[in-house]
């Protein structure tokens, strides 16, 4: 009986596709391009960001109707959850850390550093990162995300109002956090930012009822919100300089308590690297004793604490 000759299987070519939430950019685009995405003129009504309009104003009606649902209990978990997602969150994770490396941080308080960042509801952490970075290049500029020079409210709240399609936040990803868009937790964040909020929602909820959803969420937002954005718009325009820079950038005090000390906001256009945004003896950076806090407890490393006095301008613009 003769045997029968069976032919191997015929590989499939597998077509291989880029990750989820990975997107392929196909072009190369030039800065002036990039620019222009963030150019007042871009907004126009068929190019608002409609969810983050609602976002905002959702947010600032439950603030709203918060003072008629108060309990003891929900203003507590308002206060603590703002420290966590202001100061933690925002000043530290989203900015020191992840923006500018003043820092590092060990893999677990990595995560919940940035998942306080992600809960403060300002964007997810690329977003934030590469915006901060392109306006740190372009302060005061063309190309500038929020400069006051466009325009007070522009700089304080209206820019976030331009829709940015995903071709363009891939390019603005990849040009401006390079070292963060391939990360698995960058990724993660990004694709779970929105239901992150809904379950920190459902969270407040369950421990505080409709006013721990009013407190801990609508009107802890809102305050970080306009605390956020003071330095966007008030620290271009007021206060006082330690360095001259080529910005507009000023410290402004009342800006750091509100802002858990980045108000000192000259100081840190400067010398954007370093951990500490207070300066001189007087200028309290709260954001600071938690880092410090931090490093105690061995969860931070290679912090950069240096107060950098007497440094050329010029030459730590050149590194920012």
């Amino acid at each position: 009986m003769a045997s029968a000759v069976i032919a191997p299987p015929k590989r499939r070519r597998s077509k291989k596709r880029p990750p989820k939430n990975q997107h392929h950019v196909e072009r190369t685009v030039a800065p002036q391009e990039v620019y222009d995405w963030f150019n007042p003129n871009q907004l126009r009504w068929k190019n608002i960001d409609w969810p983050v309009l609602l976002w905002m104003v959702g947010i600032h009606a439950g603030c709203l109707a918060a003072p008629f649902f108060f309990t003891w209990k929900a203003l507590v978990v308002a206060l603590v959850a703002h420290w966590l997602t202001a100061s933690v969150g925002i000043c530290l994770g989203y900015h020191r850390y992840l923006s500018h490396k003043s820092l590092k941080l060990t893999r677990p308080a990595e995560f919940l550093v940035l998942f306080c960042s992600v809960a403060s509801g300002q964007g997810s952490p690329l977003m934030w990162a590469a915006t901060h970075r392109l306006h740190h290049q372009r302060s005061d500029q063309e190309g500038d995300p929020h400069s006051p020079l466009e325009g007070t409210w522009w700089s304080h709240i209206l820019w976030l109002f331009v829709r940015h399609t995903s071709e363009q936040r891939a390019v603005l990803y990849k040009r401006y956090a390079p070292d963060l868009v391939d990360r698995p937790l960058m990724q993660f964040y990004e694709r779970y930012y929105g239901l992150c909020l809904v379950g920190i929602g459902v969270a407040l909820y369950l421990i505080a009822g409709v006013p721990g959803v009013l407190w801990g969420l609508c009107v802890r937002m809102a305050w970080a919100y306009h605390c956020t954005w003071f330095v966007n718009s008030a620290t271009h325009l007021w206060g006082y300089r330690n360095y001259e820079t080529r910005d507009e950038s000023r410290n402004l005090w009342w800006v750091a308590l509100l802002a858990f000390g980045e108000g000192w906001h000259n100081n840190h256009h400067a010398h954007p690297h370093a951990a500490r945004a207070g300066h001189r003896w007087w200028e309290v950076d709260t954001t600071w004793w938690v880092i410090r806090g931090l490093r105690a407890m061995g969860v931070a490393t290679d912090v950069d604490d240096r107060i950098p006095l007497g440094k050329k301008p010029e030459e730590a613009l050149a590194g920012a």
